[in-house]
Order: structure tokens, then sequence, then C-alpha cells
């Protein structure tokens, strides 16, 4: 009886430790995700540039996809001018140095000075570089 448990107790402790990797993994994306979300909110050019890959493809709901220069000048700008910005039903997926985020985006704006609400659906795509998450894609669809 002991050796069964033994092995058990083996077979637990090999499978978790892919497992326990995945969720830090999951929180840094997560981290990542929070930060990506003030740096919209207070248009903060020197994070932006930190989180988010030269080869960025942001795509909004209108159809209308930016360059990594073209996302942050919008911002930088007020052209796009978050006033909040709340995620929730949030899932984040590791695979290897890739991360898919999904999550409900709920905001209020005032683009071009005029006040709105936003409330879409974004998938994030995200990949490590030298130890950091780095933005790659969005894309974001109307809820």
């Amino acid at each position: 009886m002991k050796r069964i448990s033994f092995f058990f107790l083996i077979v637990l402790l090999w499978n978790a430790g892919p497992l326990q990797a995945q969720n830090k993994a999951e929180k840094q994306v997560a981290v990542a995700v929070e930060k990506l979300r003030l740096g919209m909110i207070d248009a903060n050019e020197p994070a932006l540039n930190k989180l988010v890959m030269e080869e960025l493809s942001y795509g909004h709901s209108s159809g209308k996809v930016e360059t990594k220069t073209e996302f942050i000048k919008a911002l930088s700008s007020g052209n796009s001018d978050f006033k909040t910005i709340e995620f929730s039903n949030q899932v984040v997926r590791v695979v290897g140095k890739t991360a898919l985020v999904r999550h409900l985006l709920t905001a209020r704006t005032n683009d071009k000075g005029v006040p709105d609400s936003v409330k879409l659906t974004i998938l994030l795509v995200w990949q490590k570089q030298h130890r950091e998450w780095r933005l790659l894609a969005r894309q974001a669809i109307k809820a």
C-alpha cells in the first residue's frame, strides 16, 4: 500500500511542475496586461513603448488596424482618450513563448472631446522576449 501511495505522490508531483510554471507565466502575462491597461489610460508613451512590439498589429472593432507608432500616437495625441478601462472575464493561455488573452473591455472614452462608452471583446497576443511579455497583436469586436 505504501508503494502505491508513494507512486501516486511521485506522479502528482511530476505533473504539478509544468502546471506551476504555467501558472507563473499566466500571472506574468496578467501583470503585463494590467500595465497595458494603465498605460492606455495614462497615455504613457515610455510604458507603452516598452510593452508593445515593433511589429504590433492593433485591430479596432471598426476594422481599422494600427501599427505601434499609430497606436501610441493616437493615445498620446488624445485622439483615443480612455478615461476608464475595466477588464472582466479574463482568460490567459500560455503556449511556449506565446500567450493568448481574452477579456471583455468596458471603458469610458473622450475621443476628440466626445464622451462615449465602449464594450468590446478583446483578443491579445503576447510574446515573451528577453524575459518580458510584449504585445504583438490585438483584435477587438463589439460585445
